[in-house]
């Protein structure tokens, strides 16, 4: 799996190279750098905004009772966009802005879940159910338990010295 990661940083850092050589020729360096630097705080911007929304609405969904799993995977694919956007090149950052459509998010998601559920048998917790909150009644312990120990005198006071 190591081995996985350290091809795909590499093949990673040489594509963005060659495309950032390729659209430095055509449009000049200092144009390549500003839109490198436009790009990664406008995508910045947008995962900081969409990351809050994100949080409103699993914080409203967990008030309400419900398992918040869609909007918790979003949080994670904005959250892969904006490390996407870190990475400087033009490859990363088009893929980035792409993770910040809802609709592309969704696709994912879909395609994820369907991938997930095809391996994983799914179980699902009575905690998340809609029905009503089980009682809190007071359950007394099984053993009874002992008292504590008195508690031991304290010797007596001396007089102060002078």
């Amino acid at each position: 799996m190591f081995a996985f990661f350290v091809a795909l940083a590499i093949v990673v850092g040489v594509v963005e190279i060659t495309v950032m050589i390729q659209v430095g020729q055509w449009i000049g360096f200092l144009n390549t750098m500003g839109l490198l630097l436009l790009v990664s705080l406008a995508g910045a911007w947008l995962v900081k905004r969409q990351g809050l929304g994100v949080m409103a609405r699993i914080r409203e969904q967990r008030m309400a009772g419900r398992l918040p799993a869609a909007d918790l995977f979003d949080g994670a694919l904005i959250l892969l966009a904006g490390v996407l956007l870190v990475i400087p090149g033009f490859v990363t950052d088009a893929i980035a802005l792409l993770l910040l459509l809802p609709p592309v998010r969704h696709v994912v998601r879909r395609f994820v879940s369907r991938r997930v559920l095809r391996d994983v048998e799914m179980v699902r917790s009575k905690q998340w159910t809609r029905g009503a909150p089980p009682s809190r009644q007071y359950v007394p312990p099984e053993s009874p338990r002992r008292p504590p120990p008195p508690p031991t005198p304290l010797p007596p006071a001396s007089p102060p010295d002078r």
